[in-house]
């Protein structure tokens, strides 16, 4: 019992040590090359909240960026934070949701990859969930709880076509125990590609975008850097006039819609690493094959060996199970014209960490890619905002897939990276993320690997961005994936 209640007392001495060490004021900005850390923040001089080490590994998380401009919609859309959840096949949905606030409201946008689009011609409030909609949850007192209080909020937003948006949006807020019907003013949209709603002919998909100003929910402004509120999205799909029942989508995966517990955490502000004070320093580069190390990795989607693909059977019965380990290189891609989800690719990669020793701090660290090609004419393509997630989850390059990919822990990292305009020189164009503040969380953890995920919220077409994988061919190993990780004694 005197062990184990020493170790308890050591764990927490760590943590709190760690904790300390992370704070960062005021409106810093941390930068490796484009990489971009901290958006535009608020002029009140609040602080970035600590780089806190996440007790639930699973506890999903969004950062959402700050934005100085009146419509983040017309202006930022492809710079807004994203993350994902569901399956795409003939009878499932996949959602990309896109995040973000200014001073006025917080903006989130969800594609939906659907093939046949249904909505309710007479829409009332109590069953606009029975048809294809979407629902997002709202805590201001955090992913905490359990019945929904005064604090939290629900909202619908259910595809149409031509009518007038305000039939097809609800809000209900919770009143300790369940939700009530509220009038609380916002705004949705809402889109659709494809044939035509209300048929039986495969479409591509639809969009809904709800701005929710802050005065709606009794705020003068946006919550102040770092403030944490509950969030949670579901994804209503119907199929078929009848409405034969299809389940619900939704994120984070073990969610409750009456259980604001159960949500995931919304971040105001984008996290940044505050590097501890260390007496020297050591850098250790770690890649595939490089002193023995095992650097796995691979592409789902749209990615180089399955470029866009465009018939119907294979897009909604195959694309979503197909694996693509192995391959010596990569796409990343993503745009605002759902129509085009074929064309979508994310990566996994993991780098082993065992070469850091134990006992040490992490001053910072990096990942690096080596660009090669990508999307589009010359002159078509537009930079791309591509962004770094961790990964909780284990997986198996043999076997990854779009579907059975694991979610999102957090986004902790983005960088831009412009179109091919040189002439290509092997081992490629480096590109660089700072990941300090994931490589922190994992050795702190004691965690054996760090866990990545690269995607993107563009929204431009021709975005793709090829990069060099870690399957290369020996003659190419300087342009496989690179963690370079710095550190030093407490």
């Amino acid at each position: 019992m005197k062990k184990s209640l020493l170790l308890t007392i050591v764990s927490i001495v760590c943590v709190v040590a760690f904790l300390l060490s992370g704070v960062v004021a005021g409106q810093s900005r941390v930068s490796t090359g484009k990489s971009e850390l901290a958006a535009e923040q608020p002029a009140d001089g609040s602080t970035v909240y600590l780089p806190m080490i996440l007790s639930q590994r699973t506890l999903r998380r969004v950062n959402a960026p700050y934005f100085n401009v009146p419509d983040i919609a017309e202006s930022k859309f492809p710079e807004t934070a994203i993350f994902w959840f569901g399956r795409v096949s003939s009878i499932e949905n996949y959602a990309d949701v896109r995040i973000g606030y200014n001073n006025t409201e917080l903006y989130v946008y969800l594609a939906a990859f659907d093939r046949r689009l249904w909505y309710d011609t007479t829409p009332s409030p109590n069953d606009m969930t029975r048809w294809d909609a979407v629902t997002l949850l709202l805590n201001m007192d955090g992913a905490t709880g359990g019945a929904p209080g005064a604090n939290a909020y629900r909202f619908i937003a259910q595809l149409n076509w031509w009518e007038p948006r305000t039939a097809y949006q609800a809000a209900f807020r919770g009143n300790g125990s369940g939700w009530l019907t509220a009038s609380v003013p916002l705004t949705t949209t809402a889109g659709w590609r494809g044939n035509a709603p209300l048929d039986g002919v495969d479409d591509r998909g639809w969009a809904a975008g709800f701005h929710v100003p802050f005065t709606s929910l009794g705020l003068s402004g946006p919550p102040s850097q770092g403030s944490i509120w509950g969030i949670g999205v579901v994804l209503h799909d119907r199929d078929d006039a009848a409405g034969t029942p299809i389940a619900d989508k939704s994120w984070p995966e073990t969610l409750s819609v009456d259980s604001p517990g159960t949500w995931g955490q919304l971040v105001f502000g984008l996290p940044t690493y505050a590097t501890p004070p260390v007496a020297s320093r050591t850098t250790t580069t770690i890649r595939h094959k490089l002193n023995g190390a095992t650097v796995t990795d691979a592409a789902v989607g749209g990615t180089t060996g399955n470029l866009c693909p465009g018939d119907s059977n294979y897009i909604w019965n195959v694309w979503g199970e197909d694996n693509f380990g192995g391959s010596a290189d990569f796409n990343l891609q993503n745009q605002a014209d759902v129509a085009d989800w074929p064309c979508f690719a994310k990566y996994y990669v993991t780098f082993p960490l065992d070469a850091i020793p134990p006992g040490k701090v992490i001053v910072s660290a990096t990942l690096t890619l080596h660009q090669y090609g990508g999307s589009g004419e010359p002159g078509e393509a537009q930079p791309s905002l591509i962004q770094v997630f961790t990964i909780a989850e284990g997986w198996n390059e043999s076997s990854l897939t779009w579907n059975n990919a694991p979610l999102a822990l957090e986004n902790v990292s983005r960088a831009w990276v412009d179109p091919m305009s040189v002439p290509l020189v092997w081992p490629g164009v480096p590109w660089t993320w700072d990941v300090s503040r994931a490589v922190a969380q994992a050795y702190a953890n004691n965690e054996q690997q760090l866990r990545l995920a690269l995607y993107e919220a563009d929204g431009a077409y021709h975005s793709g961005k090829y990069f060099v994988a870690s399957d290369t061919g020996d003659w190419n190993d300087a342009g496989r994936p690179t963690l370079r990780v710095t550190w030093g004694n407490p």
